[in-house]
């Protein structure tokens, strides 16, 4: 599988869903065959999981079933789109993909990361991004991102800022495990030179 796998990283308020539909709409432009999806998402099942997760319920969700619901996304998200895109030669851009799972249910959640690691290899068959993209963010500022939009927050959302403070510490540690990989672009400038950063990082992995 020739075709690049790149995924879009970051907490709430980030601007990763926005880089996401930016480099689409470039790579659109140069005629560029790509998929886009989304974790937890991609497929109908994956999308029926994704409601399961975020939406906000009196019952507490522990942090064990809450990890095993996105690696049930995320198993049936690889075999059902981003494997058979990779393989036909489509680019895939994933708004979000396992290092977030190492963020939220291992970092802030306190699971433990080799356990998440191990799952997150089988959920995936061990499928690892060519290129992740970490939109780092004070959560403070994400937060007014988040409020600025309107509607209620989902239940990732509505975890309380010291809950963030601790997925961004997590998401810093992982790029410093993983430096060839994961590329930390600041998520605070203007939307467009954030997006000049993008485009200066995939040109020189990719030829984009």
């Amino acid at each position: 599988m020739n075709a690049p796998f790149v995924t879009m990283e970051g907490i709430e308020g980030s601007g990763k869903t926005t880089q996401t539909g930016l480099l689409s709409g470039y790579l659109s432009g140069k005629g560029m065959s790509h998929v886009v999806t989304r974790e937890p998402g991609g497929t109908p099942l994956a999308d029926e999981i994704r409601v399961l997760l975020l939406s906000p319920r009196e019952e507490r969700v522990f942090p064990e079933a809450e990890l095993l619901l996105y690696e049930a996304a995320r198993a049936q998200h690889v075999r059902t789109v981003i494997l058979p895109a990779l393989s036909s030669g489509k680019a895939v851009l994933s708004d979000r993909f396992s290092d977030a799972t190492a963020a939220y249910q291992g970092f802030s959640r306190g699971i433990d990361a080799a356990q998440i690691e191990s799952l997150n290899a089988f959920a995936s068959g061990g499928l690892v991004p060519d290129l992740t993209l970490l939109f780092d963010i004070d959560p403070e500022d994400g937060f007014l991102r988040i409020h600025g939009r309107g509607g209620p927050a989902d239940r990732m959302e509505s975890e309380t800022i010291e809950f963030h403070r601790k997925v961004r510490k997590g998401y810093l540690r992982l790029q410093a495990e993983h430096p060839g990989r994961i590329v930390r672009i600041d998520g605070a400038l203007p939307a467009d030179e954030v997006f000049r950063r993008v485009r200066a990082e995939t040109a020189a992995r990719f030829g984009w």
